[in-house]
């Protein structure tokens, strides 16, 4: 028999046994599964109140605890309760409890969901405890605790049960608390400086707003194919031509049929932000400002460790143009060559395969991601993107071949892209068209014309600067962990052979 059959075997064996202990509950009359609880205490709450109560000390403050068993010591006596703040110890002795409870006690395993009225006590070895007068239990559980409970370390299981991992791993616990208190410090920080929140569309007639392949779907009722939205943008810009608000963000779910990787998943969360009579250069200031300003309330402090690197997140952040930050690492200034097949030779020469690139500014992308990005750990605004691969940013005001956009780079990787929004409308047909030229020469992340999106703009739209930032990279970065799936609570698997 294989390891993984015994396993399974084992715990076979494991669920029947508690389904026997659930009969037996039956029989004496005890609802596993209730309807309630009345808790009146956390774990984290009670150690902090009584964190100077001294060894051997007993109260008579009675609180209710409830939480999954951990652990259990001297045959039910000691008990180890975890709830959503913490641990806090059981002591249950027959003197304090019926001959009822103490039945109940008894048919108590690893896993299940108990809760336990008492009074507060600390042991003579200084253990803080709730010293039982009455218990129930609240969810029988029917299978084992992974690993003895010691943590889950097999990744493809954190991954496809996620709850099992909550349960065994307090690392990941602080991860999902710190990536809610991140997205809440975010909302809060944009608030203050007078941003509105909006929602918007999931569901898009066609796709737009970035340069992405979208998944299909099909609304029956209407008899139309539509997609999963891939950015917010272009309907926030509708909302800053309406004059809803001069600034406006969305914290939002996109959707990109892409592939899958350490820092991808097709289903994400971003943020996406506009303010009138602005340009690029004040979105890099609010970039920074954020971030840092997030990372102080979250971690308390600007000075963040990502694995080997210690990363200065204080701001003002560095800026580097790209065909600057280009030369910088490879020597070749991409400003003194024209046509994309000469672009792709000089690629080529520093060992970049960019045959597949259409244009100098495709080019000059895969030069960039492959020669400078690995190199960029401290926090950077790369600046003045070109035009060819840029269909939503207005055009430099020094150098018609570039645009006022700007990615920020932070540990090697692109945590925000923002622009000085294109407004012209006769413009943006142009740019709307050439992309619809590449889809047609087979790049399907290339947009496709919105005639809707030209309107809104024909009606007039402010000078804008906008910024889009990915909520699950910052969350990656606050909490140095090294894949996206670990700051997704249910990231998109593979079905399981």
């Amino acid at each position: 028999m294989t390891q993984a059959a015994e396993h399974t075997t084992g715990k076979d064996q494991i669920r029947q046994t508690r389904i026997q202990k659930l009969a037996d509950l039956a029989d004496k009359g005890v609802n596993p599964y209730p309807y309630s609880f009345d808790k009146n205490a956390d774990a984290l709450d009670l150690q902090e109140k009584y964190k100077d109560l001294e060894a051997g000390v007993e109260t008579e403050d009675s609180y209710s605890v409830a939480g999954r068993v951990m652990a259990i010591r001297n045959t039910g006596m000691f008990i180890d309760l975890m709830d959503s703040s913490g641990k806090i110890q059981v002591f249950s002795h027959k003197d304090n409890l019926s001959d009822d409870q103490m039945a109940v006690l008894k048919l108590i395993d690893l896993g299940d969901i108990v809760g336990f009225t008492g009074t507060i006590r600390r042991t003579p070895r200084g253990e803080l405890s709730i010293k039982v007068k009455s218990l129930k239990m609240l969810s029988k559980s029917l299978l084992p605790l992974p690993e003895k409970f010691h943590g889950l370390t097999d990744v493809e299981t954190r991954y496809r049960q996620r709850y099992v991992d909550l349960i065994a791993n307090e690392e990941s616990r602080e991860t999902f608390k710190k990536r809610s208190l991140i997205i809440q410090k975010i909302r809060e920080y944009l608030t203050a400086q007078g941003f509105l929140e909006v929602e918007t569309p999931m569901l898009h007639p066609q796709p737009g707003g970035a340069n992405a392949k979208p998944f299909i779907t099909r609304h029956n009722s209407l008899d139309m194919d539509m997609y999963m939205r891939i950015a917010p943008e272009l309907y926030l810009k509708r909302l800053m031509v309406g004059g809803l608000s001069e600034k406006v963000f969305e914290i939002n779910r996109s959707f990109r049929n892409e592939g899958i990787d350490t820092r991808h998943n097709p289903e994400f969360t971003m943020i996406e932000l506009y303010q009138a009579y602005v340009d690029y250069n004040e979105m890099m200031a609010l970039t920074e400002n954020m971030v840092a300003s997030v990372a102080q309330e979250v971690l308390g402090t600007m000075k963040i460790r990502y694995g080997e690197n210690e990363i200065d997140l204080t701001p003002p952040w560095d800026r580097k143009t790209m065909l600057g930050a280009v030369k910088e690492y490879t020597g070749i200034d991409f400003n003194y060559i024209f046509t994309p097949d000469e672009a792709k030779q000089k690629a080529k020469s520093i060992g970049v395969d960019a045959d597949e690139c259409i244009n100098w500014g495709q080019v000059i992308e895969a030069v960039f991601e492959e020669k400078v990005e690995p190199h960029l750990i401290q926090p950077v605004h790369i600046i003045d993107y070109p035009r060819d691969i840029s269909p939503l940013a207005k055009v430099h005001r020094d150098n018609e071949r570039l645009t006022e956009r700007f990615e920020t780079r932070v540990n090697g990787w692109e945590i925000a892209n923002a622009f000085s929004e294109l407004t012209d409308p006769i413009d943006q047909r142009m740019r709307f068209e050439a992309q619809a030229v590449a889809k047609c020469g087979g790049d399907d992340e290339a947009m496709c014309i919105d005639e809707d999106f030209i309107t809104a703009l024909e009606h007039g739209m402010p000078p804008a600067g906008g910024m889009g930032m990915g909520i699950d990279r910052l969350v990656m970065l606050l909490t140095d962990s090294h894949s996206i799936r670990d700051v997704i609570a249910f990231p998109t698997l593979k079905h399981k052979i």
